[in-house]
């Protein structure tokens, strides 16, 4: 009789470590699984460089553009000093996204029992959405693991404690992003549906205050960076259902299953009475829908909806979820409580075995805006050589140099005036028109670093430099060999004269081509059918090849001129190859005609 108190007792303690322990643990293994994945995308890549300027340079850049990211910035300034690789880059996020999983069990267990907290915790962690921002080296997990506490603390406070962490928790979490203050709102809805008494509202509006006071300095910077989100649009019913697939299930034998325990949960929730605290579906509801809501509906008019804003709002789901099982569970007869808490685990157990092929395939490049920097450098580094001249097609391409500078090394970057560290942007400040056309003048060569949509005949750039590029390359140079690979197109372009003096090639006595004196870049070895192929003494990448043969160019112009400019891509840069004109390898080093490829 005497020890079942403390058996008791003992068990209340080992419930309160393993119930948030288990879905971090879990969360971790997911996070980790796969977290070097060989390359870096766009977003990460500005992480990757800016995190490693001086703080100087920093605040220089803030004033210019991602001031909603400066707060983030500067936190990961000496995780990669450390090491700057794309493991740390990531780390952050998945020890943040643990500790939102456990949060989340903690929130479960505050506001119902164990049992709940420990299913919800598993649910989020399990979650493909929570996985993909957890290995991705953006501010978004952070945030969810902020918002997750300062909901907590919200409870606390509730219970009567001082509500500063509470105000400090949540502004700092709005300084790392500045969407994460629609968190007061939803915790504004909680307060009313748990009709707390006056001086309840009154610590909260104070605490309330210090958020939006901290946070209207970044908020006012932010707005006049707007140019940045000019890319959304405003979110239709396509965006809600997908927004209710990443939050509950993205298969219909995950979705449906959760969205009936969620109807359950809310079904005669628990009375709230003042001064007894609100019950989970009043927090978690709220949570879940208030900031999606009001952004969307901001966004009719001015577009700033993204999923990934509102990542922190997931919490919600998972405590509906657990606390409908929890409902079905006590509603079984003479049903152990261990046996309940098993079958919840295996559940998410059964629930993490469906989407783990989702969870896998989420750990390739293809699932990060299909591109990968690594690659773009990868190709740069087999193809240019020192003091080759190189255009970045816009500007905004020069972001592999900058993230993987290797592959880039020794070139010249044609079209920069100032370097993106000193100038305070992201990608650097360009020279005028004039300059660039007097640093192409006399060029035999130059190599594009283009990306995907700057070369369709659709696009047309605001800047002058960019147009300048366009005009030079299309005027004065000819395209000679293609590379792509992960979102990047590398272009080798040639002066029209040297393309034409290849392109006639004297013929011998005995009918053999003699090749003229080949430049260094035509000098480039290349492979077809796994030998070498040879012009004259040189080694050349300039295969002249005669009409009729399997690999001829001429077929090219059979095809009708819309059909030509689709394969060609940007019409106006391009020409229809001739017979006699230069063959380039392909991805597997077979040759193809250049404008096959």
């Amino acid at each position: 009789m005497i020890n079942r108190p403390m058996n008791k007792e003992m068990n209340k303690k080992t419930a309160a470590v393993a119930v948030p322990v288990i879905p971090m643990a879990v969360m971790l293994v997911i996070g980790c699984w796969g977290l070097d994945r060989g390359g870096i995308w766009r977003d990460e890549a500005a992480t990757f460089q800016v995190a490693r300027r001086t703080v100087p340079q920093i605040w220089r850049l803030l004033h210019e553009v991602d001031a909603v990211h400066g707060l983030y910035y500067l936190l990961m300034r000496p995780v990669l000093a450390v090491h700057p690789g794309e493991v740390l880059l990531r780390l952050p996020s998945v020890l943040a996204a643990a500790a939102a999983a456990g949060l989340v069990a903690v929130l479960g267990s505050r506001l119902a029992r164990p049992r709940v907290g420990l299913w919800a915790g598993l649910l989020y962690a399990v979650n493909p959405m929570v996985g993909h921002y957890a290995q991705e080296g953006r501010s978004y997990a952070m945030v969810a693991a902020g918002a997750a506490g300062a909901t907590l603390l919200l409870l606390r406070a509730l219970g009567g404690h001082s509500w500063m962490p509470y105000g400090v928790v949540l502004a700092v979490t709005c300084l790392l992003h500045e969407f994460a203050v629609l968190l007061l709102l939803a915790h504004a809805v909680t307060l009313a549906l748990a009709r707390v008494p006056r001086r309840v509202w009154a610590g909260w509006l104070c605490a309330a205050g210090v958020v939006t006071s901290a946070l209207l300095p970044l908020a006012l910077l932010s707005h006049a960076q707007s140019a940045q989100v000019a890319w959304l649009r405003p979110p239709g019913q396509g965006s809600v259902d997908q927004l209710v697939r990443q939050f509950t299930g993205p298969t219909d034998e995950v979705l449906v299953p959760c969205l009936v325990l969620m109807y359950v949960a809310l079904l005669h929730p628990r009375s709230t009475h003042p001064g007894r605290g609100p019950s989970l579906p009043a927090v978690a509801l709220p949570l879940l829908l208030v900031p999606a809501m009001i952004l969307m509906t901001v966004s009719q008019w001015s577009p700033l909806y993204d999923a990934r804003y509102v990542l922190y709002a997931l919490a919600g789901a998972p405590l509906l979820v657990a606390a409908g099982a929890d409902r079905v569970g006590r509603a079984l007869p003479r049903s152990p409580r261990a046996t309940v808490t098993a079958a919840g685990v295996l559940a998410v157990t059964l629930v993490c075995a469906h989407q783990l092929p989702l969870l896998r395939q989420d750990r390739s490049m293809a699932q990060r805006g299909g591109e990968n920097l690594a690659v773009a450098s990868a190709l740069a580094s087999r193809e240019l050589r020192p003091g080759d001249p190189v255009l970045f097609l816009p500007a905004i391409g020069r972001r592999s140099a900058l993230a993987y500078p290797k592959g880039f090394r020794g070139t010249r970057d044609l079209a920069l005036a100032e370097s993106a560290r000193t100038s305070g942007t992201l990608y650097g400040v360009e020279t005028g028109p004039a300059a660039l056309r007097r640093r192409l003048a006399g060029l035999d060569h130059v190599w594009l670093v283009a990306e995907p949509y700057a070369l369709r005949p659709s696009w047309h750039p605001d800047s002058p430099t960019e147009r300048a590029k366009l005009a030079v390359v299309e005027t004065e140079f000819e395209p000679r060999r293609e590379l792509t690979g992960s979102g990047v197109t590398l272009r080798l372009y040639e002066r029209r004269a040297l393309v034409r003096g290849a392109g006639n090639c004297a013929t011998s006595h005995n009918g053999a081509a003699a090749a003229p004196r080949a430049s260094r870049v035509q000098r480039c070895r290349v492979q077809r059918d796994s030998e070498l192929v040879k012009t004259g003494p040189q080694r050349a990448d300039l295969v002249h090849v005669e009409a009729g043969r399997r690999d001829d160019p001429a077929r090219h112009l059979k095809r009708p001129l819309a059909q030509r400019e689709a394969l060609l891509g940007r019409p106006h840069l391009h020409r229809p190859l001739v017979p006699g004109a230069a063959l380039a390898p392909d991805e597997t080093g077979r040759l193809q005609p250049l404008e096959q490829r």
